[in-house]
């Protein structure tokens, strides 16, 4: 059975600490403890969203001594942008449509 990386890689996004993670890391790498330092929540539960973003692939976890970063790995991310552009023309045409709409009830034509 192939696992499906968009869907892991969306259920990842899904939570807001995971998201903020990866922002984080977007800077450059950062330890588990430099990670977990602007959170309210413990350092297990750090520990368990960066597996989830490690099974998802968006980050990878190296030993470097007693230093462990995490780096920010981005080609999951342009897999889902590259998903969801597939669907720009769709929303671009349906506003193309509102903006025609309102513009006509705004403007309404004069009846012969």
């Amino acid at each position: 059975m192939s696992v499906d990386t968009l869907s892991l890689t969306f259920s990842a996004l899904s939570d807001p600490t995971r998201r903020e993670i990866l922002s984080r890391l977007g800077k450059g790498q950062c330890s588990v403890l430099e990670l977990a330092q602007p959170f309210s929540i413990s350092l297990p539960a750090i520990s368990k969203h960066l597996k989830v973003l490690e099974s998802a692939g968006l980050i990878t976890k190296t030993r470097a001594k007693q230093w462990r970063p995490c780096s920010l790995n981005a080609k999951p991310l342009k897999e889902a942008v590259d998903h969801m552009k597939q669907y720009e023309q769709f929303w671009d045409e349906r506003f193309d449509q509102l903006d025609s709409y309102l513009t006509e009830l705004q403007f309404p034509k004069e009846k012969p």
